[in-house]
């Protein structure tokens, strides 16, 4: 190996009070996990000194306990960017603690490479092997890895041995020239191998490489429960009545589905129709239930930024490995999110929302419109860009004292004008082609609790003023001001 091999300590030396780094991987998989520990280790214990020690921290999207968690706890983040959804980095976000901004994760590397987030002092990144030529095998997440790599001042390099090397091969780097010089991305399928399997970094920025075995730890998947399991049923039944009429393609589009149980639900349902043809997805994550309908023969191909698998479902990749090297591609995230791409390929983009409005307004972050949740991650990125643009959500969250439906997000992500189709377990709203009041009739028929229907009803007549978009901006947010209240959207009085 031509890198010298250090501990994670001396690793976290090279880490200095108000350094930016760089952390490699994507969805909480793929990601350093020594470094970032021992760089917690090293704030707690500059602390106790008295002494200042605080990093910028920019990621791919969510990270680990080892990164997100010991960091916020050892209180040693400034700043953090972009999706996170760890407990304690959100607790020290929504308590102030850190300045958190929320980024369009297909931007993420962009705003790096123009230096709209500063300089990147450390790059640490997670490795299945180096070559002898000093190039990088990446493990299961790719983010915006090449990014950092190449823009950082240092680069630590941990050598994960629990990922094997042959592995390689498996990964396809790419990044688009700035403007003014820009060209189209050469990707016309989801197959399409553009780039470069092994990562290429300047051998004079690496200052060690740190030997580790450390897992993902990703734990196994809730079980769909009969709220997500029919959800998935409706989405699965509304593309199925799309593809019957000749919207979708015969041949059907790729697909790209959220992080999450909802997620696994959908993909489920859609495996298991066999009037839809076997599909291929370009997406972020690629979850558990899409190796499972590759072994199926449902999915033939999968193109993402990360393999976020459980344990035992990792294993179960790699110990069949000859199966599945050619159906899965893992790509930096400003491909997977591209919207150039997203668009050319006509992609049917399924995310997850928190609250919806009658006008189909979407919120995926912030609840009562100021508690950061985890971020706004790549959903927009394909909402916005999408053949079709679904999203899922249960009608009704907290046994039911909190509705997803609302008269008026109290914050929005996904505005109406990229909003398409808004399911719950209560049904499917088309809102293709209806006007305001048209989209508030469709959503509140069609995907509202019985618990809340009235009361929404009761709302929009309230609320028709022969305005183009009916509204009471006296009782736009009274629903969440009654959960705020009282513990209970159901209490809401209208005035």
């Amino acid at each position: 190996m031509r890198f010298r091999i250090i501990s994670a300590a001396e690793a976290a030396s090279f880490v200095k009070n108000g350094n930016v780094v760089g952390i490699g991987g994507f969805s909480s998989v793929g990601t350093p996990k020594a470094v970032p520990a021992a760089i917690a280790e090293l704030a707690e214990a500059e602390h106790k000194k008295g002494n200042e020690y605080k990093i910028g921290l920019i990621t791919g999207g969510s990270t680990g306990d080892q990164i997100d968690g010991m960091l916020s706890r050892a209180k040693a983040v400034a700043f953090r960017t972009p999706f996170q959804s760890h407990k304690d980095m959100r607790n020290a976000i929504n308590a102030c603690e850190v300045n958190y901004f929320d980024l369009h994760l297909s931007h993420v590397a962009q705003d790096v490479r123009y230096n709209f987030l500063g300089k990147i002092d450390v790059a640490i990144i997670e490795a299945a092997a180096i070559t002898d030529e000093g190039e990088i095998v990446l493990t299961t997440s790719v983010g915006i890895t090449p990014t950092i790599a190449a823009k950082a001042d240092k680069i630590i390099i941990e050598l994960n041995t629990s990922h094997p090397a042959k592995i390689r091969g498996m990964h396809d780097l790419y990044e688009p020239v700035n403007p003014p010089y820009r060209r189209e991305i050469p990707i016309y399928t989801p197959q399409d191998r553009i780039g470069s399997a092994l990562l290429k970094v300047d051998s004079s920025k690496v200052v060690g490489v740190v030997e580790t075995d450390l897992h993902d730890n990703i734990a196994e998947f809730t079980p769909v429960d009969a709220v997500t399991a029919k959800i998935g049923d409706n989405v699965a039944s509304f593309l199925i009545a799309e593809h019957k009429n000749g919207i979708i393609p015969k041949e059907f589009l790729p697909l790209q589905s959220g992080v999450g149980n909802i997620a696994n639900a959908v993909l489920g349902s859609l495996g298991q129709c066999s009037d839809i043809p076997s599909f291929s997805m370009f997406t972020e994550v690629i979850q558990n239930s899409v190796i499972d309908l590759m072994k199926s023969g449902r999915i033939s191909f999968a193109s993402g930024s990360s393999l976020t698998l459980s344990e035992s479902k990792l294993a179960e990749v790699y110990a069949d490995y000859d199966f599945f090297k050619d159906k899965l591609m893992l790509r930096p995230q400003e491909i997977t999110n591209n919207p150039e791409l997203v668009r050319r390929l006509g992609v049917i983009a399924i995310n997850t929302a928190l609250e919806v409005d009658i006008f189909g307004n979407v919120n995926s972050t912030n609840v009562l419109g100021s508690k950061m949740m985890n971020g706004i991650g790549g959903s927009a990125d394909f909402a916005r860009n999408s053949f079709l643009s679904i999203f899922t959500c249960p009608s009704v969250a907290k046994k039911g004292v909190i509705s997803a439906i609302v008269p008026m997000a109290s914050h929005v992500d996904s505005s109406e004008h990229s909003v398409k189709v808004i399911v719950t377990e209560q049904g499917v709203a088309d809102l293709r082609g209806k006007s305001p009041i048209q989209r508030a009739q469709t959503i509140i028929e069609n995907c509202a609790h019985p618990d809340y229907k009235n009361i929404l009803w009761d709302y929009l007549k309230l609320s028709q003023d022969n305005s183009h978009t009916p509204m009471s901006l006296r009782n736009a947010l009274k629903m969440h001001l009654a959960f705020a209240e009282t513990g209970d959207m159901r209490n809401v009085e209208w005035s």
